[in-house]
């Protein structure tokens, strides 16, 4: 069942999806060549308690950290450690909050170092673009496949594929909640679309084929050619206006 918010109920989720941004935009000033995975992981805890929330991956299931660090040919669920960023790497960075009973979530893939691949930077680009074109289609009596089809559409038409395993979602007093919200799909199909909704929309877009496989520690999704792989997500409000992003950060320009 798809849960209709209140203008109250959306305040305490945009209040969470502040702490999300501001940790996306906080760890962006500390990727660099040099650092690791698990020093990222910690600065993200100190920051996200600092501001009174609490991580909500951190015993999600099971997951060991506070946020997911997926470097490469990593598509999501990338466990921090003792891996060192090196200039010409890409990390995408999946950070969740829980505050005062409500989630915010919010995805993004950073450049490490001044020098990445055209592939790499192309890949980046094309992701978080998909991304606001599955956004703009957020709006009341459109459908679910709609956003869907126009995330596909535009990655497919710049040669990338589009991940097929996982999928975005609905989003409030749960991390995870109804609908699913796959990046695929024929236009027009699935729930018809009402303000209230709060939804995580998060294409995850590989180089290659859209293939992943998870790896021993049951977390860790990878292309399955090892290509690159790119994330960016979003949680986002549908106004009676249409869609209204509520994970808001100054992101920098590639």
């Amino acid at each position: 069942m798809i849960t209709l918010r209140s203008k109250a109920e959306v305040e305490k989720i945009e209040a969470a999806c502040r702490i999300v941004a501001d940790t996306l935009e906080f760890l962006e000033t500390k990727i660099n060549p040099g650092i690791t995975t698990l020093e990222l992981d910690n600065l993200a805890a100190e920051y996200i308690e600092g501001r009174g929330a609490v991580s909500a991956f951190k015993g999600y299931k099971g997951f060991p950290a506070h946020i997911c660090t997926s470097l490469n040919e990593t598509v999501v669920h990338g466990i921090p450690g003792k891996r060192i960023l090196k200039g010409g790497d890409i990390i995408s960075i999946d950070v969740g909050v829980k505050l005062n009973g409500y989630f915010g979530d919010a995805a993004a893939t950073f450049p490490v170092g001044q020098q990445i691949t055209e592939e790499a930077y192309a890949l980046i680009k094309v992701t978080e673009k998909a991304l606001e074109k599955g956004i703009e289609q957020a709006k009341p009596d459109n459908r679910l496949s709609d956003i869907s089809n126009a995330i596909q559409r535009y990655v497919e038409s710049n040669g990338f594929s589009v991940v097929r395993e996982f999928v975005g979602h609905g989003i409030g007093t749960r991390m995870h909640e109804d609908p699913q919200i796959p990046n695929f799909g024929v236009p027009g199909t699935g729930p018809r679309l009402k303000g209230g909704m709060v939804l995580a929309i998060e294409p995850m877009v590989n180089a290659g084929t859209y293939g992943v496989e998870i790896l021993e520690d049951g977390w860790t999704a990878v292309t399955k050619d090892r290509k690159l792989s790119a994330h960016f997500e979003r949680t986002i409000y549908i106004s009676e206006r249409g869609p209204e992003i509520l994970t808001k950060w100054r992101k920098k320009k590639l």
